[in-house]
């Protein structure tokens, strides 16, 4: 870019910043959701004259050039905002709006002191690179954040619940795919380990469909439970569940039963244990 619009563009941000800064900070307030409460003004404010300076003093070392060594600190300071404001709920275009809603102001400050025609397409350009800098950042965050929030979902629904002393109940909802499986199958060998455990009851009552790739899934948890020492049994099997398992020819080489409540009682059995009720246990 040429010096003469870099020079002018760094001797507007530094001589008129008292007219720039006011003038970004209203047009910021009416986007910025203040109402909402995920953002506080006082802490616009603060990000604004933060970005202000810092792109300020990159103009004047490092020119127009995003990708020279002087930006670092501004898109590192980018990258802080676009990352806090994805975690925050704001939309791609509220987060991107803070660069853009710049450029008028900026416009503004050059048109004022007749340098309209030189600096306006240079700093057009400047602040879209910096736009899509931190829509880049934004986009990334959400995925880090999507995918955070899907394994610990993942981990939430797939709790092993104790039924009794060396019986464990490991109830499944949802999809089964190879990452759930992978928790799943983490999940029950260290409450095994945990309880000493001697049957698992894998119940698939939650499960929508079974198909062949679903019993897959099933069948390596539940050899990795048997390699540590347990049995399993798999209970939820309905009617629908196990006609399609005929009609692909799926052997699940285990124990079904179709509620938990039968998976239970033939846990108990297999352990050598009954349970009355009260009233017969009392005549014995």
């Amino acid at each position: 870019m040429p010096a003469s619009s870099h020079s002018q563009i760094a001797a507007a941000l530094e001589s008129k910043e008292q007219q720039i800064l006011p003038e970004w900070l209203a047009a910021l307030r009416p986007i910025s959701s203040l109402e909402s409460g995920r953002i506080k003004e006082s802490e616009l404010n603060t990000q604004a004259k933060a970005f202000y300076t810092q792109l300020r003093n990159a103009v004047r070392d490092s020119g127009l050039e995003v990708r020279a060594a002087g930006y670092e600190s501004l898109k590192g300071f980018l990258a802080e905002i676009s990352r806090s404001r994805a975690i925050k709920g704001f939309s791609p275009s509220e987060t991107a709006q803070f660069v853009f809603s710049l450029k008028r102001p900026l416009f503004n400050a050059l048109s004022a002191g007749g340098e309209a025609a030189q600096g306006a397409w240079d700093i057009n350009q400047l602040l879209d690179e910096l736009g899509l800098y931190i829509m880049e950042v934004y986009q990334k965050s959400r995925e880090e954040i999507i995918v955070r929030q899907q394994r610990e979902i993942s981990e939430l629904s797939t709790p092993v619940v104790k039924l009794w002393d060396g019986v464990l109940a490991l109830p499944l909802i949802g999809t089964l795919d190879s990452a759930r499986t992978q928790v799943v199958m983490e999940n029950l060998l260290q409450s095994i380990v945990d309880y000493g455990a001697e049957i698992a009851v894998i119940d698939i009552t939650g499960v929508p469909t079974v198909d062949t790739l679903v019993a897959q899934h099933l069948l390596k948890t539940v050899a990795a439970a048997r390699l540590m020492g347990a049995d399993c049994i798999i209970s939820g099997i309905r009617p629908q569940i196990a006609q399609t398992m005929v009609h692909l020819g799926v052997d699940l080489d285990v124990t079904t039963k179709s509620s938990l409540a039968d998976a239970f009682a033939v846990a108990l059995r297999r352990m050598g244990r009954t349970v009355v009720s009260a009233d017969v246990a009392a005549t014995r």
